[in-house]
């Protein structure tokens, strides 16, 4: 097993952080590993909750009307209203009217039409887990061997394992003209990236992908163009939805 690393001889084991290649189901692949701190972890589970009840109230079909009644402001535009229309009424006829238009739209003060069902939330699905960290890497002795090599296999296992120069037409052309490819490099003529681990203070999560890695060109370099000391950020995703079973299956 081929080791890429810097040099963390009085750091806990449990915070290096080892990366290496793994298949769909997580089993280990390859010979090689890339081992370093995180100056930076989290992992991020995004669950999407719903309620598509919600607009089946009351205040759905009229908002504007049921948001007066609830708060009494309906009453003084109603008796500005009947005041208008109280002509040919006795003035005890019009205060007994304003008294029982009064009573009745006190009933809906402080009342609202959410209930229990129309805000019941239902599962509506979830992403991949997003997990974001940080790798650190640092040269003592030698900056080609503890921080370039680690960098560049990282990257590696980021890109495509290769992108053919012809496209699907080309090679069906070829193929037509007697070339003896393989009819699925015909059809998806490049490889996909790789699948990868990231195993950190106890934890495994896998498989996972690399959906971003940056590469700040500014870190210090020694005399020949390598880097001495880099912080490399990285967004990894599981390949697929996880759940209860994936996420005790981790702390194997």
């Amino acid at each position: 097993m081929a080791v890429l690393t810097s040099k963390w001889d009085k750091l806990n084991p449990l915070l290096i952080a080892k990366f290496y290649e793994v298949d769909k189901s997580g089993n280990r692949v390859g010979g090689v590993e890339v081992h370093c701190p995180l100056s930076e972890a989290e992992i991020d589970i995004s669950l999407q909750w719903q309620s598509p009840f919600e607009n089946m109230g009351t205040e759905a079909k009229a908002p504007a009307m049921l948001s007066m009644l609830q708060t009494g402001a309906l009453q003084p535009v109603l008796a500005a209203l009947k005041g208008n229309g109280a002509a040919g009424m006795s003035e005890q006829e019009a205060k007994d009217k304003q008294q029982n238009s009064n009573g009745f739209l006190q009933q809906f003060e402080g009342r609202s039409g959410i209930t229990k069902l129309n805000s019941t939330q239902v599962f509506a699905g979830m992403p991949p887990a997003k997990l974001t960290v940080t790798a650190v890497f640092r040269a003592w002795d030698n900056a080609r061997q503890e921080v370039n090599a680690p960098v560049d296999q990282l990257v590696t296992w980021a890109l495509p394992k290769e992108l053919s120069p012809d496209g699907a037409v080309v090679k069906s052309i070829n193929a037509a003209q007697g070339s003896t490819d393989p009819k699925v490099e015909i059809l998806m003529p490049s490889l996909a990236p790789v699948l990868i681990a990231l195993e950190y203070k106890g934890k495994v999560y896998a498989p996972l992908v690399i959906e971003s890695i940056g590469i700040p060109l500014e870190s210090p370099v020694d005399a020949s163009g390598g880097f001495v000391h880099i912080k490399l950020p990285i967004t990894l995703e599981t390949l697929t939805a996880i759940d209860g079973k994936d996420w005790r299956r981790f702390s194997r």
